[in-house]
């Protein structure tokens, strides 16, 4: 195998385009991996980290396209050619059904002049000069690209402040508004909870918690990551809190973060104490005792407790959400029991393979509760227990498989299976592995069938172990409803039948591998 390199100067596509015609090269027979990108300078350093790495990249720019695979040197000139067919390929469409496609901000107001909010998702360089059109035309914005400078969020952000717009972003990768579902995001009822998040799978998992519980949403409001950062102040969260408080069929408000920044913290919740509805506020990995006793507000530790108690306050006959998480507890205690019995006593260690940054993240706050030893990731709670090589598991490893250090010119996990797959299989290999767990995000954008890839891959890591005398366990999650395209059931039946451990959420399925691996 040897490395591979095309720079195509002046050559832009769309991200989307660049992650399904990488997909497809690393489908080839022969090729063993690949990476189709832009010869942005972040990109550069991460194909360094990725194995995909050649000197010729150094001498792309921002405009060039960057091609880069690994195969035998014989297929190298037939590869080539595949790109560019992958490249160049147009969509197909039925006769007839062609329609005029406005191919600027402004002939598509023209055009729609009731349009009132634009979806933004191209190479960052050009997100910013987009999203400041959108914005100068009235439009609200969702801000799916990412790579836009701090100062230009800030300036977009305080713009639309000023102009009574939303500007969710940058990397704003989920929005569910007035029903219609933006980005990734799932079918869900709408409802009396408005939601705010700066995080995009925080939204998807609170949103179908509360529709497993029967309740809709009015709003789901998604920040971009950086929102509750100092420098950019919690603009966007404190504006979406003010509307959400304003608007009459939103009866119960859910914020959901990792833990911003105290000033700014102190800023929202300010702003909480100061509306007239009931909050619930899921930093999660903060201090909930910070704010008990506040005005309107509800602290909550998780995404599950957030879900939990935002339904209680909507809606009666609904049992006590500490109680419910109690019982729960009780339960997935004597199933880890059961379970453990089955491992050897060298099988001490978790490893967490997830397709969602803030599930990830959510788990290590529940494992920090439950497990004494540190928690290594690429994406940790605390920067002293980053892993030192995102690619190799040391003691209990939790990884993040959407980081870009992954994701550069490959799609995201939530929409292709292929790394997730192979590093399962890795995992499966190291005896001290006691469990492996995982997360399933469902909804729009998704895989279309995410369990009929990951069931078989689970019973294949399963076999792979008892074949060298050992059991492993396999847990998951699945974030979705009944009427996303996958169909939520479907999937668990699926990921049950290969032998994958079910769990009611995410919460819940990082309490059993924690309670599995300190069963001692």
């Amino acid at each position: 195998m040897g490395i591979h390199t095309l720079i195509k100067t002046s050559e832009y596509h769309d991200s989307v385009t660049l992650m399904s015609v990488a997909k497809e090269l690393t489908a080839y027979p022969g090729v063993g991996d690949a990476a189709v990108i832009m010869g942005t300078e972040s990109n550069i350093s991460l194909l360094k980290e990725s194995g995909l790495y050649s000197k010729e990249v150094e001498k792309a720019t921002p405009n060039d396209l960057i091609i880069t695979f690994s195969s035998p040197q014989e297929l190298k000139e037939k590869i080539f050619i595949e790109t560019d067919r992958l490249l160049n390929q147009k969509p197909s469409s039925e006769a007839g059904a062609a329609e005029h496609r406005p191919r600027t901000i402004g002939s598509a107001i023209k055009a729609h002049p009731d349009l009132n909010m634009a979806v933004i998702s191209v190479a960052g360089r050009y997100a910013t000069g987009e999203a400041w059109n959108a914005l100068r035309n009235g439009l609200h914005v969702l801000l799916f690209s990412d790579n836009v400078s701090l100062n230009d969020e800030i300036a977009l952000k305080k713009y639309a402040r000023d102009h009574g717009l939303l500007l969710m972003g940058p990397g704003a990768g989920t929005a569910l508004i007035n029903g219609i579902a933006l980005g990734f995001a799932n079918i869900v009822p709408k409802g009396p909870v408005g939601i705010v998040s700066a995080a995009g799978t925080g939204l998807q998992e609170v949103s179908t918690l509360l529709a497993k519980s029967g309740v809709g949403i009015t709003q789901g409001i998604g920040t971009g990551g950086r929102d509750l950062s100092e420098d950019v102040g919690g603009i966007m969260m404190l504006e979406s809190l003010k509307a959400l408080q304003a608007d009459p069929n939103t009866k119960v408000i859910a914020l959901i973060s990792k833990p911003p920044s105290k000033g700014v913290a102190e800023v929202i919740l300010d702003q909480v104490a100061n509306g007239n509805k009931p909050t619930i506020v899921g930093f999660m990995g903060s201090n909930p005792d910070d704010w008990v006793g506040l005005p309107n507000a509800f602290p909550a530790k998780t995404l599950e407790e957030t879900a939990l108690l935002a339904a209680k306050a909507v809606r009666s006959g609904i049992k006590d959400p500490f109680e419910t998480i109690k019982q729960q507890t009780m339960e997935l205690k004597k199933k880890a029991f059961d379970l453990g019995s089955s491992l050897g006593h060298s099988q001490r260690y978790l490893r967490g393979l997830f397709s969602g940054g803030t599930l990830c993240y959510e788990a290590q706050v529940i494992w920090k509760e439950l497990i004494p030893d540190k928690i290594y990731s690429n994406a940790p709670l605390r920067k002293e227990d980053k892993l030192s090589n995102s690619n190799q598991s040391q003691g209990h490893t939790v990884v993040d498989l959407g980081e870009e250090e992954f994701t550069v010119g490959r799609p995201h996990p939530m929409i292709d299976n292929d790394l997730r797959i192979r590093r399962l299989l890795q995992e499966a290999k190291d005896p001290e592995v006691a469990v492996i767990i995982m997360d399933v995000v469902l909804g729009y954008g998704a895989h279309p069938n995410p369990a009929s890839e990951l069931g078989p891959a689970a019973r294949r890591a399963i076999e792979l172990a008892k074949n060298e005398g050992r059991e492993i366990i396999i847990v998951s999650s699945v974030t979705g409803t009944e009427q996303d395209p996958q169909v939520l059931s479907k999937q668990t039946a699926i990921l049950s039948e290969y032998g994958v451990i079910v769990c009611e959420s995410n919460a819940a399925a990082a309490r059993l591998v924690g309670m599995i691996v300190n069963r001692d």
